[in-house]
This record gives structure tokens, C-alpha cells and sequence, in this order.
């Protein structure tokens, strides 16, 4: 598999191209936000003794890296009480999807930091960063741990999702494209490098079906994920070919039909800044 140099410019392009269709399409990445979500809960506010009588934890100060169209915001404005939240994303038309829905009129706690996470100064004295489906195009993911260390307060949280090896791994099959993604143990190695506890680290499989190859390539584009294929050019022969030897991953659904699969390969982070 050919290891891309990430083009953070490229990647911005696609994923504003794709801001509307990813709110339809990236069902996946809202399922993962809720797991994330749910994790949270059980985790930040096992463990917040003096909050215990309060309806929902409170956080005084919480950063987004990568919020994309918000699904991961909203799941965090609604189920925990963060007084400043400061959303990063790459690019700034991201902030469109952040004007209409009254959760956010509601809000006026809400900060922005645009741009290239990789290369902007953490916000400071943070109690939470979340972050879910971003972390993956890090060029430097050590850099990002220790400024997250850095930036959170003592026991402050770092709760992620992002994406392992087995990630589009029928695409790079065909393509040879795709991200260096990580496992576990190398996570938790970097984590506890930079002082976090590791409190959970989980991974799982989600497998998506389509009628036709082509509909693979849609929802890829659809959810701004093309931004890997920086090299990748289609012709009418080479997409010709593609439909052709993804016929390796088909199956029958219980319909007797033909379906094609997708598997995503989300891993779950919940680790604490050591004292």
C-alpha cells in the first residue's frame, strides 16, 4: 500500500466540497460519535465525584479538533455542560453548518480556531478535547498527544475515535491508496508517552453494502474521504476495472441480492491527563 504524504490543502478542498452530502451520507461517523458519546458518560462522569448530584457534568473549558458538520458538537452540548467550547476545523466554511440549528443559537460560549490543527497553538487550561473520525489524518500523532497533554489541566480528558488498519481496506486493495493507520498498542504506547492514563481503548468493525461498486466511490466522495487518493486519477478503463475486481467483495444479502461491502474500523480513546 502506497503511504500518501497528506495534502492538508487537498483535504480541505474535499471535505468543503462534501460539507452538504456528509451530513446525509456519513452514517457511520454519527453512529461512531454516539458510541464516543456514550463512552464519555460512562467514563467522565463515573469518575467526577463532586458533580454527582448535578443533572450533567460540567466542564469549563473544551476543545473540538476536526468538528466537521457538528455531529460529534451536538452529542457534546447535550449531554455535558461545557461553558467555552472552542471548535477547530480546516477550513472555514465548516461554521455554515453551526448557524440553524437552535442548539447552537442557544450557545454563545461557542470559540473558533481554523485551520491545520498540526500547525496552530493549542487553546490552554482545557478540562476536555474530544475529537471523532480526524485523528486518522495527523501527519505527526505524537505532536498532537503532547500538545493535548500540554493544554489539558491536570486529570483533564482526551476522548477520540479514529480508524484502524482494517479501515477501506477493500480500497487500498484495489488502489494501493489509503492513510497509515495505527493499532491499539501503538496508540496506547503514544498516549502514555505524553503522561495519559489509558482508561479505555476499544476497536470495532462496521460494514456498509452498496448495489454497485460505483456507489462505494459516491459515498467515499460524499463524505470527503477521496482526500486520501491525492495521486489517484480515474479513467473510464481504470473505474471500468475497479467495478470489475471489487466483485471479490460481494455477497448475497438475505434478499438473494448482490451487495458490495465497506468496512470502516473505528478505535475509541478515553484517556486522562496524569496528575
Amino acid at each position: 500500500m502506497k503511504n500518501l504524504n497528506i495534502d492538508k490543502v487537498q483535504v480541505a478542498q474535499r471535505f468543503a466540497k462534501a460539507g452538504q452530502s456528509y451530513a446525509e451520507q456519513a452514517i457511520v461517523q454519527k453512529k461512531i460519535c454516539q458510541h464516543l458519546i456514550a463512552l464519555m458518560q460512562n467514563y467522565l462522569e463515573q469518575t467526577d465525584f463532586e458533580q454527582a448530584d448535578l443533572e450533567q457534568t460540567t466542564f469549563e473549558r473544551g476543545f473540538e479538533i476536526g468538528c466537521g458538520s457538528g455531529n460529534l458538537t451536538q452529542l457534546l452540548l447535550q449531554n455535558f455542560k461545557i461553558k467555552n467550547l472552542i471548535l477547530n476545523d480546516l477550513y472555514p466554511e465548516v461554521q455554515q453548518h453551526f448557524l440553524d440549528q437552535k442548539i447552537y443559537l442557544d450557545q454563545k460560549k461557542l470559540e473558533w480556531l481554523i485551520g491545520d490543527i498540526e500547525q496552530l497553538n493549542f487553546p490552554q487550561n482545557l478540562d476536555v478535547i474530544a475529537s471523532s473520525s480526524a485523528l486518522q489524518w495527523m501527519v505527526d500523532l505524537d505532536a498532537i498527544l503532547k500538545k493535548s497533554s500540554d493544554a489539558l489541566n491536570s486529570n483533564g480528558w482526551l476522548c477520540f475515535s479514529t480508524f484502524g488498519q482494517q479501515n477501506f481496506k477493500e480500497v487500498k486493495a484495489l488502489t494501493g491508496q489509503g492513510l497509515d493507520y495505527l493499532d491499539l498498542e501503538s496508540i496506547r504506547e503514544k498516549l502514555e508517552a505524553q503522561g495519559f492514563d489509558v482508561l479505555h481503548l476499544s476497536e470495532s468493525i462496521e460494514t456498509l453494502s452498496f448495489d454497485h461498486p460505483k456507489q462505494v466511490l459516491q459515498h467515499l466522495k460524499a463524505t470527503g474521504v477521496t482526500a486520501t487518493a491525492t495521486q489517484h486519477r480515474w479513467t473510464k478503463q481504470s473505474l471500468q476495472q475497479f467495478y470489475s475486481d471489487y466483485q471479490q467483495f460481494s455477497n448475497r444479502d438475505e434478499r438473494g441480492q448482490i451487495t458490495y461491502s465497506l468496512t470502516y474500523h473505528p478505535i475509541y480513546c478515553i484517556a486522562r491527563r496524569k496528575p
